[in-house]
Formats: C-alpha cells, structure tokens, sequence
C-alpha cells in the first residue's frame, strides 16, 4: 500500500516495524503520547540513549510496536526520524522512504519528500480507535529538528534562555475519568461519548492533513517560482514560463487532490454522525433526534455544540463531555441575560443524563436572569434560587461540607455513591462573590464527584485575575467562548476549530417538553 498524507488504514498483526531510508543518514525514534499529542512520562520518548518503553522497543535501525503491551493510557505512537548529528551536515533530510510490517510482513509504505530543509519528520501516527488499532500517514517536517519537535509533543530539551515563549491556547481537552475511584467509569461506545469523540479525531486527522497539503503546495510553489525568475537574463523567456505554469499546475493537483480526499473522509463522517443520531441518548442527540421523544436513556455525557470550520467545508462535528462535568464548565460572556439559551441547553441536557437518579439543581443568579427559565424546574431545586450576594457564601459552604463528608466516608471505606445528581448554576461570577467562595468552588472541583456535583459557571473569563483564587478558579474550568471567531484548537493535531454552542429550542412547547423534570 502506497500511502499519501492523512491516509489511514486498519491494523491486523499484533507487532509493527517501523523503517525508513532516506540519502542522509537517520536517526529513528518514537514518542508514545496520549490525547494531546505529548509524553506522559519521560521514558515515553525511545531512541538510541533509551531504547525502550512499555510496548515500543529500538533495535537494528528500526521500532517494533507490540501493540497489546502498550500502556493503556497511552493513544498513540509517533514515528519519528531526524538527520545523524553524527553524520556530514546535510541542507535537510531530503526524501525519506518510511516503511510499516505488521508481523514481519511489510504492509505499506510512505514516500514523504520534505522542501523546506527540514531535519525532523514524523513519518507515521500509530493510534487506538477504540479496541482497535490504525496507522495514518502524517509527514509533517521541522526545519529545527528535534529541538523543535520534541518540547511540542511534551520531551523537555535544553532551550536557549531568550526562547520565546509558546502563547497560550484554548485547547479542546478529550474526556477523562473522574478524581477518584467512584467517579465517572471509563466511557462505553454504547452510550456514545467516546464514539463521538473518535468521530471527532477522524474529523481533526482530516483537516490536519488538508492543512498540511495547502501549507506545503503554497511553499513548494513559492520556492519553484522563485528558481523560476532567479535569472534575470532568462526570468522573461519561454522556459521560465513553462517552469511557472507547471508550478502552478502541480500545486493546483496537490491541494485538488487533498480537498477531494477531505471531502471523502468529511462524506463518510457525515454519514455516521446520522446513524449515531439516530442511536444516542437524549443527553448527547441532536434536538431533532427522536431520542428526545421516547423513554429517558442514561448517557456518559453531554452535548455543548458543534466544532465547524468554514474553510474545511460542511461537516460540523458535536463537541461532547462526560458528565457528572468533571470539568466545570465556564460560559465567558459579560451578561447573564445573553446566555439564557445557552445555559439551557446545558441544563436540559443534564437533566436527562442520568434518569436513575434525581436531579438536584443550587442556583445562584443575583440579577435575575434565569428565572424564567427556572420557572419549570422548580421541582428540582434545592432551596430558593440565591439572588441576595449575602447568601451564597452559606449555599456553597453546604455544598463543601457535603463534599468533605463524602470524602471522609470515603477514606474511612463507608462511602455510599451518590444517589442524586447535583447541578450547581453560578451565574454573574465573580461580581456580588467573596474571595473565600472561589476557594469554596475550587475545593468543589475536587471532591464534586463524590457528591455526583456538575458545576456550570456564567461570567467574564477570570484567568487573568489579579485574585489568585480566582484567576486559579478560571483556569481549572473548561471554558465556552461565545464571541465569534474565538478558534479551539483540538487536541490531537492543534487545528483551529469554531464552536457554536447548542440554544434551547425557541418554542415554547418544544422548549417545555426537553426542560422536563420528571
């Protein structure tokens, strides 16, 4: 199999060998990474100093991948090679044949041709999709090396003292397991979060691979026309413009080429989020589906909206957490009363999540905001909506003490789990707020799951507060933009994705129907 960039395929032998050749001499390494693409432990980097890790072994120029051994934390491994710093200085590592056996037998290869000097490449991703394994072809280059490389997918190196900084960015984390043992279970394809997910990193290995196809044809051409006009005494002749035209010709083929394979891989994932529609619980279903009509389903998540980029075409992928929130959610937005609709959804959705238990709703909302939406769910509300600043230190100190209890009745091995799902509403946050009640919601974040807590929070973006426990707050939230043009950026490939968040129906009976408290 001849492989091209961003194309994956299946894996059926239960050891790979990974190879490459190239006219320069190589070094190969490996990285075994987890959701977001960096290193859980040092020893997750093998090449020629340490040669081996859980699964991923170096020897005889070459990785073996023994797949089954493979730490189960681990999501993938990276297959890399880099120029022999042994070896003559070379401008680059020039083309690079990388090969991939499954069980001795060679399977496919991948013909890379880097342009740009580069002296390290990732030739291949082997990854999980669910109990299964796959390949992908990546070739993505760095001029710098593995100075570069490595400190992006988490190695630390030595880095010059006047290195600039790496900016920050909001980075859509994949769902993870709760704090403690009696948190959320792993999440189980039958109930839809991780199939959604796995969706969503197709659709993020897709886009990545368009983009990497665009980046490229753009600075291949840029460089071949520039060969082409470098001659003043030919720059005008018959040649130079046969050089221009098949430059452009050949770019014009590679970015058609990769648009119509993302347009292919954007059909075939369009076509499955329908079907999957069709099956999720309410809580992770579009609001058309029928889902929403029939009996209640237990769901291990919920649904926020949908990630779209306008330039990669129609697909819009669900953006999905686990729930009980391990995460508390942040809606930044300067007013309460702009976010009605958004806020819920949110909660229609977990209202839904977890039939079996009831539903127990603190609602803090000091300007008023959410109480017509709150007007239907009454039934579920523990105690009077705090609307005076002077009660909500009281509301999530009991909140607190209910979390330290189940704490302490966890450590002493008398811990009952949770009968009841609590939602905690903290809207117009941190104006009419205390100091000491960001730390009573941060010590929340910690203990919430023994409590079965979800914790929504509504206000302008604190992380850069010059209160400590607030700005800290902000951080440890899972931030919802709702400015337009506020890019996310997945954590798989680091492509920049838009999120429109999901609204509450505007009719008021289909609004009434899914914000049901029974």
């Amino acid at each position: 199999m001849q492989l091209k960039a961003g194309q994956n395929f299946a894996l059926s032998g239960d050891t790979v060998r990974f190879s490459a050749e190239a006219e320069v001499a190589l070094d190969i390494s490996a990285l075994v990474v987890a959701d977001n693409l960096r290193v859980i432990e040092p020893e997750d980097f093998v090449f020629y100093n340490q040669p081996g890790t859980s699964g991923v072994s170096l020897s005889e120029g070459g990785v073996t991948i023994s797949l089954a051994q493979v730490r189960p934390e681990a999501k993938a491994v990276l297959l890399v090679v880099s120029a022999d710093p042994a070896a003559p200085a070379a401008p680059g590592l020039g083309p690079v044949v990388a090969t991939l056996a499954e069980n001795s037998t060679v399977t496919a290869e991948f013909a890379i041709t880097p342009t740009a000097g580069e002296t390290a490449l990732i030739c291949l991703e082997v990854y999980r999709r669910g109990a299964d394994w796959k390949a992908r072809a990546v070739g993505q280059g760095y001029a710098g090396g593995l100075e570069v490389l490595l400190p992006a997918h988490g190695v630390d190196v030595d880095a010059p003292a006047d290195a600039p900084p790496t900016p920050a960015r909001d980075t859509l984390s994949a769902p993870q397991a709760g704090a403690h043992p009696t948190g959320p279970a792993p999440v189980e394809v039958a109930h839809g979060l991780e199939r959604l997910w796995m969706i969503f990193e197709d659709a993020a290995r897709s886009a990545a691979a368009l983009i990497s196809a665009r980046d490229y044809a753009a600075t291949r051409l840029d460089s071949e026309l520039s060969a082409a006009v470098a001659d003043p005494a030919t720059r005008n002749g018959p040649d130079a413009v046969t050089a221009r035209r098949e430059a452009q010709r050949r770019a014009d083929e590679l970015i058609a080429t990769a648009e119509s394979n993302h347009r292919r891989d954007a059909e075939h994932l369009i076509r499955e989020l329908a079907e999957a529609d069709r099956k999720l619980p309410p809580a992770l279903a579009s609001w058309t589906s029928p889902a929403w009509d029939g009996l209640p389903a237990p769901s291990d998540g919920i649904r926020l909206g949908e990630l779209y980029a306008i330039e990669r075409g129609p697909l819009r992928v669900p953006y999905c957490v686990p729930v009980p929130l391990t995460r508390p959610l942040w809606i930044d937005t300067e007013s309460s009363a702009a976010v009605v609709p958004v806020v819920g959804a949110l909660l229609a959705r977990l209202l839904v999540a977890d039939p079996g238990r009831r539903t127990s709703m603190d609602v803090i909302d000091l300007t008023g905001a959410f109480a017509g939406l709150l007007t239907p769910l009454s039934s579920v509300l523990n105690g009077p909506v705090v609307t005076d600043h002077t009660d909500i230190s009281p509301r999530l100190q009991a909140l607190a003490d209910a979390a330290e209890l189940a704490e302490m009745a966890y450590t002493s091995g008398n811990f009952v789990p949770p009968q009841v799902h609590r939602v905690l509403l903290a809207a117009d946050f941190p104006h009419g707020y205390q100091a000491s009640d960001a730390v009573r919601i941060g010590s929340l974040i910690t203990r919430g799951d023994l409590i079965g807590l979800s914790i929504v929070i509504v206000g302008s973006d604190e992380s850069e507060s010059g209160e400590s426990a607030v700005s800290l707050l902000s951080q440890s939230c899972r931030h919802l933009p709702t400015i337009d043009d506020t890019p996310l950026f997945d954590p798989w490939t680091s492509s920049a994705w838009q999120l429109e968040l999901d609204l509450l129906p505007r009719d008021p009976a289909h609004r009434a129907r899914l914000l049901r408290a029974d």
